[in-house]
C-alpha cells in the first residue's frame, strides 16, 4: 500500500440540471489534475437527490459515465459519485467508480431512504463491493447506508487481513440531522479500524431541503483529519498506510470481533 491522496468535493448542485452540474464540476476538478489519486463527489451529483427517476435516469456508459471517464483521464485519478441509472427497466442510485484507464465499476445503494420514498422509486442494491487503488481496499457506501453498521462491518480472515482499509460515504444528508452524520462517520472509523470519509453537499434543493455539508475525513482512531462546515470547498487529505498498519498491529481489536453473514 502506498499513501493515498484524496479530494473531497463539497458543492451545491443545480436542481435536476445535469448539463449545468457537469459543467460546474468540470471547472472545480480542473485544478486537481495530477495532484490526487481519488476524487469523491456527492450523492446524485448530476441532478440532486431527486425521486424523478423516470425523468432523470440514464443508461450506463451514457452522458455522465462518459463525462466521468473524461474527468478521470484528465485528472489521472479515480472519479466516484452516484448517478441515477436505468438498467433492465429498473432504477438504481448507483455509485460509479471510474478509473483513468476507462474501467467502470459500481455499487448500488443498499438502504433506500423511505422517509423520502426512495424505496418507491429505486431498486435496492444486493451486495457490497470493495474496490482497490494503490494497494488499498476501499468500501463505497451511499448516504442512508451510514445508519446500518452491520452492512459495513469490517471483518478479517485468520491472517488478520481485513476486508477494507478505507470506507467512504457520499451523501445528500439534510442539515436537520447533521449531528447524526458527524457521530456515525466517526463511529464507523473507530469500530472498523479504518480511515472513513464522508462527502455531503451544501445548499438547498428543489424540495426546499437544506444541506450543511460537514464533509470530513477521520482516521482509524476517530480523530478528525479534515472537516468543512456549510460552504463549497474541496478538502485534500493524505492517508498514511503505515500508520494504519501499525495501529492495527498494536490494537488488534479485530481478533475479538464476532463472525456473521449478512443475507
Amino acid at each position: 500500500m502506498e499513501n493515498l491522496k484524496i479530494a473531497l468535493v463539497q458543492t451545491d448542485l443545480f436542481w435536476q440540471d445535469r448539463e449545468a452540474n457537469l459543467a460546474m464540476l468540470e471547472e472545480k476538478l480542473w485544478p486537481l489534475q495530477g495532484k490526487v489519486d481519488l476524487i469523491i463527489l456527492p450523492e446524485m451529483f448530476p441532478t440532486g437527490f431527486s425521486m424523478q427517476a423516470e425523468l432523470l435516469a440514464e443508461p450506463m456508459n451514457f452522458t455522465t459515465t462518459k463525462w466521468m471517464k473524461q474527468m478521470a483521464k484528465q485528472s489521472k485519478a479515480v472519479v466516484t459519485g452516484s448517478v441515477i441509472i436505468k438498467e433492465d427497466k429498473k432504477f438504481f442510485n448507483r455509485l460509479l467508480w471510474v478509473s483513468p484507464d476507462g474501467t467502470v465499476r459500481h455499487y448500488d445503494k443498499r438502504h433506500l431512504f423511505r422517509m423520502a420514498q426512495e424505496d418507491h422509486h429505486y431498486n435496492m442494491g444486493l451486495k457490497n463491493e470493495v474496490f482497490e487503488l494503490k494497494g488499498w481496499k476501499i468500501l463505497p457506501q451511499v448516504c442512508y447506508d451510514l445508519r446500518f453498521p452491520v452492512w459495513s462491518r469490517n471483518q478479517s480472515n485468520q491472517n488478520g487481513e481485513m476486508d477494507y482499509d478505507l470506507s467512504f460515504y457520499i451523501a445528500s444528508w439534510p442539515a436537520a440531522r447533521e449531528s447524526a452524520w458527524d457521530a456515525l462517520l466517526k463511529a464507523r472509523a473507530i469500530e472498523n479500524l479504518c480511515y472513513t470519509i464522508g462527502v455531503n453537499r451544501v445548499g438547498e434543493d428543489g424540495n426546499g431541503i437544506t444541506y450543511s455539508g460537514h464533509s470530513a475525513a477521520y482516521d482509524f482512531k476517530g480523530s478528525t483529519m479534515a472537516f468543512v462546515a456549510d460552504k463549497e470547498d474541496i478538502l485534500n487529505v493524505n492517508l498514511d498506510a503505515e500508520e494504519l498498519r501499525q495501529y492495527r498491529e498494536k490494537f488488534p481489536a479485530w481478533k475479538d470481533a464476532d463472525r456473521f453473514e449478512v443475507k
